[in-house]
């Protein structure tokens, strides 16, 4: 973990809000949270609930009085916004207009959707306040002409067809990078660039050696941030590749939805390897689930349907879809974030961001996406990928176990149509009491 390696070089390393997570890092042994330790004991009152009570701010300056002067840091503010769930109603309580929000083209232009967007830009409105705050305070200390400040995001915003996706709007996120000492600001680099190149680039400004037994996967990014003017500084990173494995207990036996993209200036590839699964999740599940003698997991009681979508947080704009299914203006919009996909999918981002006209498949864009399929090809067997490399199609990406809550789901009609391997394997993970 790059903390561990920065604090053995003599950095002092923190945290507020959420760290590593989710999961169980004590499981692995260790004796603290990833990102370093916790500073947490500033709370305050935010303006809405859903929010977490953490004084990010006054953490961080806590945090800066512990070390002695002139001492290195590095420092992790895991806000928990805008992560859901948000208090509805927040954004229009708190001023906004709807008249304000651009939809984005997968979501129905409803007011209710309008309203559910303006809760969310509420939430990142408070992460903006602490972050200003805490640049005020690295000012007022002199410090931050010589502090590196990189400011990004985990995931696309929490809503259908966005989170949990390989779509635009899931896989491109907010990046802003300051070091006034170290490079000219005021600039928008277009480059192609991924979270995995934060850490690399985190070993070349420190100076601190990157590990060895575990190589990087990432490219320091030191080389665009040193260079001049805006566009593109870097002709070689014209590629980022994303992929997606389990996101959450959403289907039978806590399946994933297996997705692999490529993403070059101009188009979105992606090749969903199980479409016979639903990428949201599976419709329906067991609201209860009762047990024999032995421990099996007997069938129990049967949710609604469209009650089981957990790969899409919970929310207003999915239950309004939900609710007005029926309606014809709604539903494609509906399917759009829940209903089966092609193994593949072509857009063209420049005139298609949402990602709604797939073009795989075509005649016209057969050469291109050739070309893309067979670049992604090599780069999964490049890093080893084990849905390319690995044994009965890579399916140890799902034997991890799942630290929070299982759900059950009925046995899917395609079980029956797998391979005896797949089929014992699926057995042998059925959850058991």
């Amino acid at each position: 973990m790059f903390p561990d390696r920065l604090e053995r070089s003599g950095y002092v390393v923190g945290y507020t809000g959420k760290g590593w997570g989710p999961g169980n890092w004590e499981a692995s042994g260790r004796t603290r949270n990833p990102a370093g330790p916790k500073f947490s004991s500033k709370t305050c009152e935010p303006p809405a609930t859903g929010m977490a009570t953490f004084d990010y701010a006054a953490n961080f300056d806590e945090f800066l009085n512990t070390r002695s002067a002139n001492e290195p840091f590095c420092f992790w503010f895991g806000s928990k916004e805008p992560h859901r769930k948000f208090e509805k109603g927040s954004g229009l309580k708190s001023g906004k207009s709807l008249r304000d929000v651009a939809v984005p083209p997968f979501l129905p232009d409803r007011p209710e959707i309008r309203s559910d967007i303006l809760d969310y830009l509420l939430e990142i409105e408070w992460f903006d306040e602490h972050l200003g705050r805490m640049l005020d305070n690295l000012e007022e200390r002199g410090e931050l002409e010589n502090t590196l400040v990189i400011v990004t995001s985990d995931n696309g915003m929490a809503f259908p067809r966005a989170k949990a996706n390989v779509y635009e709007y899931g896989i491109h996120m907010p990046l802003a990078v300051a070091w006034p000492k170290g490079f000219s600001g005021g600039r928008h680099v277009d480059d192609l660039v991924n979270l995995i190149d934060v850490t690399a680039t985190l070993y070349e400004a420190t100076r601190v050696e990157p590990p060895f037994d575990y190589p990087l996967s990432g490219r320091s990014l030191m080389n665009v941030l040193l260079g001049q003017g805006s566009g593109v500084l870097d002709p070689t990173r014209d590629a980022v590749f994303s992929a997606r494995e389990r996101h959450s207990s959403s289907r039978f036996n806590s399946l994933s939805y297996p997705q692999r993209s490529i993403r070059t200036h101009d188009y979105l590839y992606i090749w969903n390897l199980r479409p016979e699964r639903w990428p949201a999740g599976t419709p329906q599940k067991f609201e209860t689930v009762n047990y024999d003698s032995t421990g099996e997991v007997i069938q129990g009681a049967l949710g609604p349907v469209n009650g089981a979508y957990h790969d899409i947080d919970a929310c207003p704009s999915l239950s309004f879809m939900i609710e007005h299914r029926e309606d014809d203006s709604i539903r494609p919009f509906l399917e759009l974030a829940v209903a089966r996909r092609p193994e593949f999918e072509l857009y063209d981002i420049r005139v298609d961001p949402g990602c709604l006209k797939n073009l795989a498949g075509k005649v016209s864009h057969r050469a291109l996406e050739a070309r893309l399929a067979n670049r992604l090809q090599a780069h999964l067997r490049a890093t080893g990928d084990a849905r390319i490399v690995g044994p009965n199609g890579g399916e140890i990406w799902e034997t991890y176990p799942r630290y929070s809550s299982l759900r059950w789901f009925p046995t899917p009609d395609w079980v029956s149509r797998a391979s005896l391997i797949q089929q014992d394997w699926l057995e042998s993970r059925r959850p058991r009491q």
